[in-house]
């Protein structure tokens, strides 16, 4: 089993697909990282040597930022608009949409469910 980053990837899948369990590694970085460690796209990870693992880990970590690195990166940045007391920064404290969709309905993602208002009698 092919552990890259501290993440397991699917044995049963293409290796270009795999790379995209990693945090921070989506389909064109994974052809990119691919072709940079000279793998073919189209072998399943069960099949890949340790040679072949290890220098896709190799460009990775050379590269890319990617899981917690990443994940720290981004908190920070979203922790620097909270303190610098932007709009955006407000709205990600609220915990409402940050990039100008409208709230009076829909943003149910980002507002969770509905609260119930007591209707008086």
């Amino acid at each position: 089993m092919a552990r890259i980053e501290g993440v397991d990837l699917p044995r049963q899948k293409r290796i270009d697909v795999a790379l995209t369990y990693i945090f921070g590694i989506g389909h064109t970085t994974a052809s990119k990282i691919l072709n940079e460690a000279e793998v073919e796209a189209h072998i399943r990870t069960q099949d890949l040597s340790e040679v072949e693992v290890a220098r896709i880990r190799d460009v990775i970590q050379r590269r890319y930022k990617v899981e917690g690195e990443l994940r720290k990166e981004i908190a920070m940045n979203i922790k620097r608009l909270i303190d610098l007391g932007t709009y955006r920064g407000l709205r990600h404290k609220r915990g409402l949409p940050t990039r100008g969709q409208r709230t009076h309905t829909n943003a149910r993602t980002r507002k969770g469910p509905r609260r119930a208002v007591a209707r008086r009698r």
